[in-house]
């Protein structure tokens, strides 16, 4: 495919791209568990996203957790000038089903194929298995950035076509990329999550001070009850991630995502290779009873952004998810002067917890006019759904009433 000067083309590797010429446009700063932010200019900084990285998608690819047998084909869209320079990237995947997405389309597949449409297969621009916004349009920093990001736009919808896909759904990007897809003739979906904002809190009783004092007591109450049956909590990162501390964390996630979704997603290689690409950015909180480990939490870090991803244990203890993945998701995040902190998909639960909702974008091409219409119309009673629950969730969070958020 030609745009202009510019040139489309598709790879079913993100192996056939050259780490370098990938995060060319993925641009992120390099960060480690040491000085991530050492001033309060750098703590407000826009947050840049570790699963676009080259390293992640390759993990996922190559340790056959995101590959056409899993339902997950790759099909990566690059921009390239005339003389074949990468300028433009986007994560892309042919979808035989809508499992390990986050933005739930099942309906509508339901309804199109009840009407004799065919809805698989589809396109997905995103992270596999990965509820976390980040960019999808990839672009190398440059006056011609805006161009390829519009480009790649368009190409979405042009290999919608030559595929015969039934639907585009970009997940989980910025509002700003929202935009120029739209400008495409893409639909816009709101969704929500919960996020903590650091308000430059020097430490996690300090953050606790700006709280209700009644929801203080239960966080107190809940953190002392959680470690009670001399359980240990440790932050484990860069040499620390150990392939036997790599089985123990795989045990605790085949154990409880068994439960959550019937078959896990990640295969026990991708925790090997991702360990082995990105150890410096990613953090284990990992609990320890007894002499061995009994749960843990996967996170990684961004530019003043903690991701908190996935969690499992082999023992039930009370309060001990919310320990392991919520407080002390807010102790690094304090201690390394991050940001915010990003703890997944869904789970109102949070917000007792500082954690308070969020807008989440993705956009959606619809091939068939007729379904395009009827989802549409849906997206719109959605979208507005969604903004008065956020304003209702707002009026429920735990800060004290003279505590003002967001100053600088």
């Amino acid at each position: 495919m030609k745009t202009g000067s510019l040139r489309l083309r598709t790879v079913s590797s993100i192996g056939d791209v050259s780490p370098a010429d990938w995060n060319a446009c993925a641009a992120p700063p390099k960060v480690n568990c040491e000085g991530l932010a050492d001033s309060e200019t750098d703590l407000k900084k826009p947050s840049s996203n570790p699963f676009i990285l080259h390293e992640f998608l390759h993990s996922l690819e190559q340790s056959h957790s995101a590959t056409r047998r899993t339902g997950w084909q790759p099909q990566h869209l690059l921009v390239e000038n005339g003389d074949g320079t990468i300028l433009g990237a986007a994560p892309c995947y042919v979808k035989a089903h809508s499992r390990g997405e986050y933005v739930f389309d099942w309906s509508w597949a339901e309804a199109y194929e009840r009407a004799g449409g065919r809805y698989y297969p589809k396109l997905q621009v995103s992270v596999p298995f990965t509820p976390a916004t980040g960019p999808r349009l990839l672009a190398r920093p440059g006056a011609h950035a805006e161009t390829v990001r519009k480009t790649l736009a368009g190409g979405f919808v042009s290999l919608c076509q030559e595929m015969e896909a039934s639907s585009v759904h970009v997940t989980f990007m910025p509002e700003a990329e929202a935009a120029v897809l739209m400008e495409q003739g893409f639909l816009l979906r709101a969704g929500r999550q919960f996020h903590w904002e650091n308000e430059n809190y020097a430490s996690f009783e300090q953050f606790l001070e700006a709280l209700a004092s009644r929801k203080r007591k239960i966080i107190r109450r809940e953190r002392r009850d959680a470690v009670a049956d001399g359980i240990t909590i440790h932050w484990l990162t860069g040499s620390d991630l150990t392939e036997a501390v790599w089985d123990a964390f795989f045990e605790f996630y085949m154990e409880t995502g068994s439960r959550k979704w019937g078959h896990p997603y990640l295969t026990r290689e991708f925790y090997s290779m991702v360990g082995e690409k990105m150890a410096d950015s990613i953090v284990l909180v990992m609990a320890r009873r007894a002499g061995r480990w009994i749960a843990g939490a996967i996170n990684f870090i961004g530019a003043g952004t903690l991701f908190g991803r996935h969690w499992g244990a082999i023992e039930d203890h009370p309060f001990l998810h919310f320990e392991v993945c919520y407080y002390q998701a807010i102790d690094f995040a304090i201690a390394h002067r991050l940001a915010r902190v990003e703890a997944g998909a869904q789970g109102k639960h949070k917000l007792a917890r500082g954690y308070l909702p969020v807008t989440t974008y993705s956009a959606h091409f619809i091939a068939n006019p007729a379904l395009r219409l009827a989802v549409a119309d849906f997206l719109q009673h959605e979208r507005a759904e969604v903004a008065a629950e956020a304003e209702e969730l707002t009026t429920l969070a735990p800060f004290r009433k003279d505590v003002t958020l967001g100053q600088p």
